[in-house]
């Protein structure tokens, strides 16, 4: 292969749930592997080390319901699966300023406002 095949996906994980708990997260990382493996066609999968902690973080017990990663197909026919951390940083576009309404209307202060002492009494 000349090129490399690179893709970003999201892995739910949420039926490891299902399983014993003692085996959640070793579950988590063979589903893992099971989605590369019919996602990206290859058989042969590698499992950063850094994925791998972060699924093992809370413990056997509690993985990430669901995650987020990058695989990429090398020339030695693997697939490596990592974690997706977005290279670009996000573009912030600035707030416009915009009015408030208070600022926009001018509302009559108290003391230009008539009061209910000074206004006409009727008989």
């Amino acid at each position: 292969m000349s090129q490399e095949l690179e893709r970003v996906y999201t892995i739910p994980l949420g039926k490891v749930k299902l399983s014993q708990s003692q085996h959640r997260a070793v579950r988590a990382i063979n589903m893992i592997r099971e989605f590369a493996q019919h996602h990206m066609k290859v058989t042969t999968i590698k499992i950063d080390e850094e994925l791998a902690r972060d699924i093992w973080a809370r413990g056997v017990r509690n993985p990430p319901r669901k995650v987020r990663v990058r695989m990429s197909k090398t020339d030695e026919g693997y697939i490596l699966v990592t974690k997706y951390s977005d290279d670009e940083t996000a573009k912030v576009t600035p707030k416009k300023e915009t009015k408030k309404v208070s600022d926009k209307v001018d509302a009559p202060s108290k003391e230009d406002a008539p009061s209910k002492e000074d206004a006409p009494k009727k008989d």
